[in-house]
């Protein structure tokens, strides 16, 4: 089964999910760019990036597993961001897809961004989920149930990736857990957060 393939480290999950197709609410888009996530600092991906770093709670449990569930938040309180859960059952980890190229219900992906710029219609992650119609009451949804609002449609995983640093975190902030498809004008660019410690010395 495809969510066998989530049940893995973060880093793996990413890049499986790279290049998937993203399907809700009448548009679906190619995932281009996306970030890892992993846990508590006594498991097997301690890191203090992620929402689940401090332990289960209500608003993160669906990143405890099991894999292949949405896991949605709201980002500054306005932009619902979207993330897959993988690694094992009970071990957290999550992928948030930063972006796609949409390839499907261009016009209405357009209609609820209010722009005519396709690169733009689901760059980042809050534009993203407003693109698909993804929101905060999609949490939890088994994105490989055939009648799931939002699904996921793994793909051949990609050969050419690019790795770096996540965007705007300010912990763990130089650890390579984005990745990305190269070429691809849909992809963000990468922004340091100012809370972040200065980079290393060259």
């Amino acid at each position: 089964m495809d969510v066998d393939a989530l049940a893995a480290a973060p880093d793996a999950v990413a890049r499986r999910v790279l290049g998937a197709t993203l399907r809700g609410r009448g548009v679906a888009g190619v995932i281009v760019e996306v970030e890892a996530y992993g846990g508590v600092p006594d498991g097997p991906w301690p890191d203090p990036a992620a929402h689940s770093y401090r332990g289960p709670t209500g608003r993160n449990a669906v990143m405890f597993g099991p894999a292949g569930r949405l896991y949605t938040y709201r980002s500054h309180g306005i932009h619902v961001c979207a993330n897959v859960a993988g690694g094992p059952d009970g071990v957290a980890a999550a992928v948030l897809i930063r972006a796609a190229v949409i390839t499907a219900g261009v016009e209405l992906a357009r209609e609820r961004r209010g722009l005519r710029a396709d690169a733009a219609l689901a760059r980042g992650p809050g534009n993203l989920c407003a693109a698909l119609g993804i929101t905060i009451d999609d949490n939890g949804v088994d994105l490989f149930d055939p009648d799931a609002p939002i699904r996921l449609e793994l793909a051949v995983p990609a050969d050419a990736v690019l790795a770096g640093p996540r965007v705007g975190v300010s912990k763990a902030v130089d650890r390579p857990w984005r990745f990305w498809l190269p070429g691809i004008s849909a992809v963000s660019a990468y922004r340091r957060s100012p809370r972040a410690p200065a980079p290393p010395e060259p």
